[in-house]
């Protein structure tokens, strides 16, 4: 059994929001020529994740920022504009309801 305890940060570099998780590396699998993996922290990123610096669960948390830091400004994702959210649709007047319910004017 395992005690590795995965670990989130959440950063806000010049206005953009990183979202990082921590994995638990893995042993290598002869049998399925899988190669063995350390702890690693991954950016998450609409529903993927990107390995970024290896995860060390002793290492203190400005530490982690820190290299976390460094890894975004060495991919130049420093540089890019922050994202901002979609604006909600905003509510439609009750006369400019359509007059049939298939959408036809």
């Amino acid at each position: 059994m395992s005690t590795f305890k995965p670990q989130q940060r959440r950063l806000t570099i010049k206005g953009r929001a990183f979202h990082f998780v921590s994995y638990e590396g893995r042993a290598a699998n002869e049998r399925r020529g899988e190669k063995a993996e350390p702890s690693m922290w991954y950016l998450m990123l609409e529903g993927r994740r990107c390995p970024t610096v290896p995860c060390q669960p002793d290492q203190p948390e400005i530490e982690i920022d820190q290299a976390l830091l460094r890894w975004v400004e060495e991919q130049g994702l420093n540089t890019l504009p922050a994202v901002r959210p979609a604006k909600a649709p905003s509510a439609r007047a009750t006369n400019d309801r359509r007059r049939d319910w298939w959408g036809a004017s």
